[in-house]
């Protein structure tokens, strides 16, 4: 699919030339945590430890992000042992968590990684992911997003979060820059990955 044409179509929704054009150029994919890569549940037992619903197939599309060469990042408000170790398990390369400014959060990585805003997409789903909103050239926002973030975001996913909508935004990312074809296969498979338990 050429990014000359007016419309970039895929199976999830068609995007418009101005945003293939700006998918193309993405170096690092940023998630927010809470209604994003989860459901937005959290669940607390009656000893106050503290359950978070993961999805496996966005585990799958973050993993096939780092085999595309692309850098990925959680940012996020709270601070959760459950979070590190799923980041841990999908192998994002940097998680930073409890932060109040995550305009800060945002600059100080893309200084460490040398990126420009240019280069960067966001995906969010409430008002405190605003600054990442403000700051990226591609932002994303789940279908079950609050409405305003619907509003402003480059992107409205089709998928709910928690539920494939971060799999739908890594997607977009690779099927623009040719990594996965417009109906899901991915071409990066023909480098030799290797898919080992626990890679989603």
């Amino acid at each position: 699919m050429s990014l000359t044409e007016s419309v970039f179509h895929t199976f999830y929704q068609d995007l418009s030339a101005e945003v293939a054009q700006k998918l193309s150029k993405i170096k690092l994919a940023v998630f927010d945590v809470d209604g994003t890569i989860t459901d937005g549940g959290i669940y607390l037992d009656r000893q106050e430890n503290e359950l978070k619903k993961f999805n496996g197939k966005d585990g799958m599309g973050i993993a096939l992000l780092h085999y595309a060469g692309i850098h990925t990042a959680l940012i996020t408000g709270r601070d959760s042992p459950l979070t590190q170790r799923r980041a841990k398990e999908i192998k994002i390369e940097h998680v930073i968590q409890g932060i109040a400014d995550k305009k800060v959060a945002l600059e100080e990585l893309l200084d460490k990684l040398n990126l420009s805003k240019d280069e960067v997409a966001v995906m969010g789903d409430d008002v405190n992911d605003i600054p990442l909103f403000e700051n990226a050239a591609v932002s994303a926002c789940p279908n079950d997003g609050y409405h305003y973030m619907k509003k402003i975001a480059t992107i409205v996913l089709t998928l709910d979060g928690g539920r494939g909508a971060a799999r739908e935004f890594c997607d977009l990312i690779m099927m623009v820059q040719g990594k996965i074809t417009a109906d899901g296969r991915p071409l990066v498979a023909k480098e030799g990955i290797s898919f080992k338990p626990g890679a989603q």
